[in-house]
């Protein structure tokens, strides 16, 4: 594939882009999918919205009544963006490190970034320095900017030479004091379409993670399909919802969606699923994006009332089992928009929204994009049969210097490493992460139909299902579950909810290995991390094992 001229005068993310021979297949079939050679995601999203909508429209709310209007965000972009050319050096092409909650010059600074033609870095404000270190191996920021409360550990992940910015200290150094003294008036760089404009670390890798590369127009694609055709967005919408920027997931619902429609964004720096939904709801907010398990918790705590504003709830991150779907619906009557994407592709590409919905399904290939389910031979599996599903679209996988790359893209399809069906239809239906299907005494169980069942029981605040190494049945359904407070962790209820499990599914799905924990293992978007507890148990058992060679 031939790349247009590049803006960029350091040309390392260029540079170790993987060999286009390993390359998924690039599709643009929707006439929004049309993008100029020359193109500024943050040009488009902020100074092209001030064009069209103006710049007193609402854009950036906060839940102590803080609102920053769009131009108001684009005077301090353009301020941002100064401030890296003119007093840091920073050139097209470098990279520079973004580490803070989500907040209104978080967004200032990740549009500064774009538009001074750099590629922004956006990490977690949770991550520790140890893992920050490993960002920054890969990636090479020569510049940081922080939320004064989370700058402490970058020195030691960064390295003395590398300048780091903070914002919300109020002293001298601090980057909103430089911007106040800064005209901004800033004239964006050209930066060609397929530029890198971000480098996003996944949030399920173990060990090196893996650095996803994106374009600038691939910014603009996720929008121009699944927010356009699926949500629909209006410009008096108001977005809110829980995950980080750093987490492409929050990055498209609460950025780059609201500002490619001309709507506003609520940003909570941090929130229960109670508080997100009480924060929400005063702030009249129309869309929201959160978990499965922030949607159950609501219900849970009586707050399904503080949903019914809602225009759409969109649910993405984890699996949605069919029973949330139910009982959201039934409470509030919303029909969660259900949706599954992969910070490899940046956003959510299969889905359904309204009467197209069908509960239980993850829906259909977004339009622009499409899908199918893949068998072991890598042949299109038939309908109803398992398989590896498989996306092309206008985004797709490009890992920074990364021989995982043969891994998630084969025959020009990104594999997602989940394990779907597709009915007669084109609904698809998730089973699994291809790597948590439990063969057990040669019955195919999938943990997250597991979870549901268990999730259903009242006692039951969360769970996680994996299997655990069985040397007579190859694996048994182990179950990870938080109990309600009060509730005793004993045998009885051990079996109870075995019994509940049998009497809801096939009772050879039931987990023979219940645990009661106090927490389940995510990270920090969020996510269930089921390998952790896979981990553990595969210690465990090369313990025992080892044990018994001893005897």
């Amino acid at each position: 594939m031939e790349l247009s001229p590049s803006a960029h005068v350091d040309s390392f993310t260029r540079d170790h882009l993987p060999p286009a021979e390993q390359w998924p297949v690039l599709e643009f079939t929707l006439p929004e999918l049309q993008y100029p050679d020359r193109l500024n995601a943050a040009a488009v999203l902020i100074d092209d919205a001030v064009a069209t909508f103006g710049p007193e429209r609402p854009a950036l709310h906060t839940p102590d009544g803080e609102t920053w209007t769009y131009g108001e965000l684009q005077q301090r972009a353009n301020q941002v963006a100064q401030v890296l050319a003119e007093d840091l050096g920073v050139v097209p092409g470098n990279r520079v490190l973004l580490r803070g909650p989500n907040n209104p010059w978080l967004v200032a600074a990740w549009l500064g970034v774009l538009k001074a033609g750099a590629v922004v870095v956006t990490t977690m404000p949770v991550l520790r320095a140890s893992e920050v270190a490993k960002i920054c191996e890969l990636t090479r920021p020569v510049a940081a900017i922080s939320d004064h409360r989370f700058a402490a550990e970058l020195p030691h992940a960064l390295g003395a030479d590398t300048v780091v910015l903070t914002y919300g200290a109020n002293d001298d150094g601090d980057l909103t004091a430089r911007c106040a003294s800064k005209s901004g008036a800033f004239d964006n760089v050209a930066t060609a379409a397929d530029d890198v404009a971000l480098l996003g670390p996944t949030s399920g890798t173990t060990g090196t993670p893996k650095i996803t590369m994106h374009f600038h127009r691939d910014i603009l694609a996720n929008a121009d399909t699944f927010a356009r055709h699926i949500l629909k967005p209006t410009a008096d919408d108001v977005f809110a919802g829980s995950p980080p920027l750093a987490f492409t997931f929050g990055l498209g619902g609460l950025v780059v969606f609201p500002l490619r429609f001309g709507a506003s964004a609520l940003l909570t720096e941090r929130a229960t699923p109670m508080e997100l939904a009480r924060h929400a709801a005063a702030a009249g907010a129309t869309v929201l994006f959160t978990a499965p398990t922030a949607y159950r918790a609501i219900l849970k705590d009586g707050g399904a009332d503080l949903l019914k504003g809602l225009r759409l709830a969109v649910s993405a991150g984890e699996h949605l089992p069919k029973e949330t779907w139910e009982a959201v619906q039934s409470a509030t009557g919303l029909t969660l928009v259900n949706g599954i994407g992969a910070t490899e592709m940046l956003h959510v590409f299969i889905s359904a929204a309204g009467e197209d919905i069908r509960p239980g399904a993850t829906g259909v290939a977004v339009p622009g994009f499409r899908a199918t389910v893949l068998d072991a031979d890598g042949n299109e599996a038939g309908p109803n049969e398992p398989g590896r599903l498989a996306v092309i679209g206008p985004t797709g996988c490009r890992y920074l210097d990364d021989d995982r790359q043969l891994n998630y893209v084969h025959d020009g399809w990104n594999i997602t490493g989940d394990t779907f069906v597709r009915d007669e239809d084109g609904y698809f239906y998730y089973q699994a992460r291809s790597d948590n299907m439990i063969i057990s005494s040669g019955y195919n169980i999938g943990a997250p139909e597991v979870e549901a069942a268990i999730d259903q029981h009242p006692d039951v605040v969360e769970n996680a299902v994996v299997g655990r190494p069985d040397p007579e049945r190859g694996s048994v359904v182990c179950a990870f579950i938080v109990l309600r407070e009060g509730v005793q962790p004993d045998d009885a209820k051990r079996k109870e909810i075995q019994d509940f499990v049998k009497a809801t599914i096939a009772p050879y799905k039931y987990p023979r290995d219940v645990r009661f924990v106090t927490e389940l293992p995510r990270n920090p978007s969020g996510k269930l991390q089921h390998f952790r507890l896979r981990d553990a148990l595969g210690d465990e058992s090369a313990e025992l094992a080892g044990a018994g060679q001893g005897r």
